[in-house]
């Protein structure tokens, strides 16, 4: 494998960092990881998933955001979403003006799910494959994202994360391109707390559907 890391001047100048991995060979597949605030590209669901992408032939493009950073504290919900879909956008542009890939599979979770409802929107990835890691869905352009965009995808939330909501949840249903699974008794990381070995296992059942889908 090649590591390619860099970065680009994001979203009111902040430096946003990337970490492309490349086979020694050609790919004509990639897979973008569009991690959540404090939920990164190294926590288990999206290590596991690139090992996955990896060995299925595919580059995998690691987007390595902080919007932990003390630069984003007087940020508002909504400047930080600006700032998310900008700095998606401008890496993705950034690495594909060097590099010609035919698919594309968009991995996002929680806060990663807003730049994912926004790429997923873009002519480019109007074929793409969509994995989303416990969505935002009580905010209306995920949601909305979800309810309709023909993209095939594959969806995971806890019964127990705050940002589960089991109308918006059923509602999704109706895209019959979207296949939902509810992992019950988890919370936003997909664990369940105080049981290690119980959230292993639901770790090894997610990663066992991605992998096949």
């Amino acid at each position: 494998m090649k590591l390619e890391k860099g970065f680009i001047e994001g979203y009111k100048g902040y430096a946003v960092h990337y970490l492309l991995i490349r086979h020694q060979e050609a790919s004509g597949s990639l897979a973008v990881m569009l991690p959540g605030a404090g939920y990164t590209t190294q926590a288990p669901l999206f290590h596991y998933a690139t090992d996955i992408y990896l060995q299925k032939g595919c580059d995998v493009l690691n987007v390595n955001y902080r919007y932990n950073d003390e630069f984003y504290d007087d940020f508002t919900m909504e400047e930080l979403s600006e700032a998310i879909r900008f700095d998606v956008a401008k890496i993705i542009d950034h690495v594909l003006a060097e590099s010609s890939y035919e698919n594309f599979f968009l991995i996002g979770k929680s806060l990663g799910t807003i730049a994912l409802a926004s790429e997923l929107q873009r002519p480019l990835f109007r074929d793409a494959t969509a994995i989303w890691l416990t969505p935002l869905i009580k905010r209306p352009d995920v949601f909305d994202a979800m309810r309709t965009l023909p993209n095939r995808a594959l969806g995971f939330i806890g019964n127990a994360d705050p940002n589960y909501d089991v109308e918006r949840w059923n509602q999704l249903k109706a895209n019959s391109q979207m296949d939902l699974q509810l992992v019950p008794g988890t919370e936003h990381s997909l664990e369940i707390p105080g049981k290690t070995l119980a959230s292993i296992d639901i770790m090894k059942d997610i990663m066992d559907k991605i992998e096949k889908f």
